[in-house]
């Protein structure tokens, strides 16, 4: 496991500058630059390295595949989730001798060339899908799935990973949850907040009042904290719908002197770098997301080599790790 110092003296930067990198300090002024080596660093040191290279396959024609990201790149500073899945296209790419272009947001124009396939990372606008059809018809979709189309998908399944966290709890006798989470891509409802909603409902656990929806920042989980205290009814627990708006959360309530978990219990989802960092140590769903970057590629490796039509559709499973954010339920 890497320490703050080594991660500091790959980046260039103090270990207490990381540090407060990691646990996305406010008041720390810092180029954007820096928090992304930083927090790429810190990713990368987590994973294996790169396989020997040598070992990896021939190929008459070295196959060209895009990726679409389909979000700002600065997202990946903020959410190291997403950083992952990137590490783990790139792996892949790397390992299959395939030739990768990345675009984040929207395809860039005449810059695609001829492309044996894409991959496209997040729900797509429809305008840039259909930019993606017409040039090939090997696309698959990382952390996004549409039952409705015959595209190939890799994702995690957030309805069971809500489900999982509300049995839980209710496993531990509590008897009040709340949410804290963000808004779907596009503004739609969220997977997570859609199933919190019905199932939280459905065991008598959830109550519409315990339920804050922003984005998926740290600071709109600090805010959404905040709004909670201020309620003066707050849960015996939450589930926050990913590490980084839980950071915000965690620092609101630690203001605010509440013991975590004594008085409020906290359960988040994807398990990033930072989740072992935070005061307490958070509870969090782990998920392979470097896995999810490197299926997409063999499914699309597969995909074009066998020139498959019938889609296929992966689920990558979950695991929480129990640390002291719910330390007093075990």
């Amino acid at each position: 496991m890497a320490t703050l110092k080594e991660i500091a003296e790959t980046a260039g930067v103090s270990s207490g500058t990381v540090s407060r990198i990691l646990n996305e300090d406010p008041t720390l002024s810092v180029k954007a630059e820096t928090k992304r080596k930083v927090v790429e660093i810190a990713e990368r040191l987590q994973y294996k390295t790169i396989a020997n290279r040598h070992s990896r396959p021939k190929q008459a024609t070295r196959l060209h595949f895009a990726v679409l990201y389909n979000y700002s790149q600065d997202l990946e500073v903020n959410d190291p989730y997403y950083l992952a899945i990137r590490h783990g296209i790139e792996m892949q790419c790397d390992k299959l001798n395939i030739q990768l272009t990345s675009f984040y947001n929207h395809f860039s124009n005449n810059r695609q060339g001829l492309l044996d396939g894409i991959l496209m990372v997040a729900e797509a606008q429809p305008i840039e899908f259909k930019k993606a059809a017409k040039l090939t018809k090997n696309i698959v979709y990382i952390d996004h799935s549409d039952n409705q189309s015959d595209i190939d998908s890799v994702d995690v399944d957030l309805h069971q990973i809500t489900r999982d966290a509300i049995d839980f709890y209710i496993q531990q006798g509590i008897k009040s949850i709340g949410f804290i989470g963000g808004a779907g891509i596009y503004g739609s409802q969220d997977a997570r907040e859609e199933t919190f909603r019905h199932y939280g409902k459905l065991n008598q656990v959830c109550n519409e009042k315990n339920i804050y929806i922003g984005d998926f920042s740290s600071e709109s989980g600090y805010q959404l904290a905040q709004q909670l205290l201020r309620s003066g009814h707050y849960p015996s627990a939450v589930f926050v719908a990913s590490d980084s708006i839980s950071i915000g959360v965690l620092r609101a309530f630690n203001e605010k002197g509440i013991k975590i978990p004594d008085d409020i219990a906290v359960i988040s989802i994807n398990d990033i770098p930072t989740a072992k960092f935070t005061f307490p140590s958070l509870s969090t769903y782990h998920i392979h997301s470097e896995l999810m970057g490197i299926q997409g590629v063999n499914l699309l490796f597969e995909k074009h080599r066998d020139q498959r039509e019938i889609a296929i559709r992966i689920i990558i499973p979950h695991e929480l790790k129990l640390r002291e954010t719910t330390s007093t339920l075990r």
